[in-house]
C-alpha cells in the first residue's frame, strides 16, 4: 500500500484518507473497515519509526522465516501425549532455531523507537498528574 511507503505521518495519514474516500464510493464496508484500523495502520508513522524497520515490520517474512525453520527442526519431533511435552518442545525448537535467524533490518533503530514508545505512555500520566492538582 502506498500510503504506508510515505515517510512522514502527515502524507500516510492524507494518503489513508483519500484511500477512504475512493473505497466510499466503490464499497461502503470496506470503507468503514479501513477507518476502524486506521489508528492501527498509521501506528509505526506515528511512532516515527525510521524507514527500514518499518519496512521490516510490515512485512511477514520475518515470521514466515521462522515459521519454516521451525517447519524444517519440527520433524525430529516425536509424538507425544500431552500438550505440555509438546510445549517443551517447541520451546527447544524455537531456542535451536534462534541462531538462525537473520538479525531485523534496522534494528539498531529498535531502542530509538522504544524511547518514543515510553514517552508516549508518559503523556497520559503526566496529563492525569496535571488534571488532579
Amino acid at each position: 500500500m502506498v500510503a504506508l511507503e510515505q515517510a512522514s505521518y502527515v502524507d500516510a495519514r492524507r494518503m489513508l484518507l483519500e484511500l477512504e474516500a475512493w473505497l466510499r464510493t466503490k464499497n461502503e464496508s470496506a470503507a468503514e473497515s479501513l477507518l476502524e484500523a486506521f489508528e492501527e495502520l498509521s501506528t509505526l508513522h506515528r511512532l516515527k519509526v525510521p524507514v527500514l524497520l518499518r519496512k521490516t515490520l510490515l512485512s511477514t517474512n520475518p515470521i514466515e522465516s521462522m515459521f519454516s525453520l521451525v517447519r524444517h527442526s519440527e520433524r525430529n519431533i516425536k509424538p507425544s501425549r500431552g500438550s505440555a511435552m509438546l510445549q517443551r518442545w517447541l520451546g527447544m525448537v524455537l531456542f535451536y532455531c534462534e541462531e538462525q535467524f537473520k538479525r531485523v533490518k534496522g534494528f539498531a533503530e529498535i531502542a530509538q523507537v522504544l524511547e518514543t514508545i515510553e514517552a508516549e505512555q508518559a503523556e497520559p500520566q503526566s496529563a492525569s498528574t496535571k488534571k488532579a492538582a
